[in-house]
């Protein structure tokens, strides 16, 4: 099989996986423009709807491509690509269309969310501070992964960039809200984790007996505004559609 060919050994990367796939990176780690270019490029692919390409997703920096190399060679499809990363800075492209804002209803600290405090003062803040600041975070979809419909959610302000724990959370549950190294994750189900929990809703990121089974996509963002216990209780007696009371509007610019 030929290999792919490599722009340079600087970033973006175009690099087989297995006989039938692309990946493009970015960056080795995720950041803003990294991720932002991942979600670009991938959009650019799909509105290109080249013949012989089956799927195509994205992780926190890098987008993959999957084709059918009977109809497309490898040799080829690389050209491409790289013909189309030099087209212009993905880093700075702009997002593609049909992104979503959710605003999700959330109960910060208290049972529900035992280590809100633990977070803050890791953080260098008061509870309260960090509620704010977290509230006010309107962070994207980066990436969906780890578990079905499961988005990791950023980036959040650098007083959040804090370690993960040194020991799991034996469980944390479904529409729970973690926090480490300066992002989210909302889990789709019940599961140990070394992030902390500091958030707690009821939204539900995968569901299965829904025609869409996964709520998010990349690219799409989401804010956590406080709420009560009371309330939160109150939605959860009526949450037949997994929202949580949670709102939806497009983003349009």
């Amino acid at each position: 099989m030929p290999h792919a060919p490599q722009p340079s050994d600087s970033y973006p990367l175009v690099r087989n996986v297995g006989l039938d796939g692309m990946l493009v990176s970015f960056a080795d780690t995720m950041t803003e423009p990294s991720n932002r270019a991942a979600l670009a490029f991938r959009g650019a692919l799909e509105a290109a709807r080249w013949d012989g390409v089956i799927e195509t997703s994205t992780s926190l920096a890098s987008a993959y491509i999957r084709f059918d190399p009977l109809q497309i060679p490898h040799a080829e499809i690389a050209s491409r690509l790289n013909t189309l990363l030099a087209t212009r800075d993905w880093s700075a492209e702009a997002l593609p269309t049909g992104r979503k804002l959710w605003r999700v209803p959330t109960v910060y600290g208290t049972d529900l969310a035992p280590q809100l405090e633990d977070a803050a003062a890791a953080a260098g803040l008061s509870a309260s501070d960090a509620i704010t600041r977290l509230a006010a975070s309107r962070v994207r979809v980066l990436t969906i992964g780890f578990a079905p419909g499961q988005p990791y959610l950023g980036p959040l302000g650098p007083e959040f960039n804090i370690p993960r724990l040194q020991e799991l959370n034996p469980m944390v549950p479904e529409g729970a809200l973690v926090l480490a190294i300066s992002q989210f994750v909302l889990f789709s189900g019940p599961t140990p984790t070394g992030w902390r929990h500091v958030g707690q809703t009821a939204f539900r990121c995968f569901r299965p007996e829904m025609e869409q089974s996964f709520a998010l996509n990349p690219g799409d963002e989401m804010m956590f505004e406080p709420i009560t216990k009371s309330e939160l209780d109150q939605i959860r007696a009526n949450n037949a559609d997994g929202t949580g009371g949670a709102t939806c509007e497009e983003i349009t610019t």
